[in-house]
C-alpha cells in the first residue's frame, strides 16, 4: 500500500486535531492486506459474560467440570464471542467510514479458542465495485482471517460494506 493512510489527523483549530480512521472506496486496492494491531487477549469475563449475553446454553462455554470431560479438556470460547472480537479489530482500518455493512459470508471456524489466547487479525481486499444505484458510493468485499498467537488460523469470513468514494466536506 503506497501513499495511503489509515489514520490521519484533521485540523480543527490551532493545535487542535481530530484523529480520523479508515479509508474510502478509492483507497482500497484488490489484493491489499491489512494487518490489524493490537491483538486482543480473551479473558474469562469475555467468555462467560458474552456467552450468557448471546444466550448460548451449551455448557462447553461456561462449565469447567463439563468442559474438562470433553475432547478439549477445558472451556472453549464461543464463536459468538470470537467473531465480534475479530471483526472489531478490523473496523478502524476498513469500514469505520462505511455507510452500511452489507453482511458476512463464508464464516469458517478452524481451531478452538480458549481463555488466555490472544487473537490477531488481517484483512485482504477481494473485490470492489462502484454502486449502480448510489452515485459516489461503492461496495468493497474483504476476507478477514483471525489467528491465535503463533499464527494458528482460528476463523475466516468474508464481509461486504457500502462506502463513499472519498471523504466528504465534513471531515476525514
Amino acid at each position: 500500500m503506497t501513499n495511503k493512510f489509515i489514520r490521519v489527523l484533521e485540523l480543527l483549530g490551532e493545535q487542535r486535531y481530530r484523529e480520523c480512521y479508515g479509508m474510502h472506496y478509492d483507497s482500497f486496492s484488490i489484493g491489499d492486506v491489512y494487518e490489524h494491531w493490537p491483538g486482543r487477549t480473551i479473558t474469562e469475563s469475555d467468555c462467560y459474560w458474552q456467552t450468557h449475553l448471546h444466550a448460548n446454553p451449551h455448557p462447553l462455554h461456561f462449565d469447567n467440570d463439563y468442559a474438562a470431560q470433553t475432547e478439549f479438556g477445558r472451556v472453549v470460547v464461543s464463536s459468538l464471542v470470537t467473531l465480534p472480537l475479530i471483526h472489531s479489530m478490523t473496523v478502524a482500518a476498513t469500514s469505520v467510514n462505511a455507510i452500511a455493512n452489507l453482511g458476512w459470508e463464508k464464516i469458517r471456524l478452524s481451531a478452538p479458542v480458549y481463555v488466555g489466547d490472544t487473537l490477531y487479525a488481517e484483512t485482504e481486499v477481494l473485490d470492489k465495485r462502484l454502486s449502480d444505484s448510489r452515485p459516489g458510493q461503492g461496495v468493497v468485499t474483504v476476507c478477514t482471517r483471525g489467528f491465535k498467537s503463533g499464527k494458528e488460523l482460528v476463523m475466516t469470513f468474508e464481509r461486504s460494506f457500502l462506502i463513499a468514494q472519498m471523504a466528504t466536506e465534513k471531515g476525514c
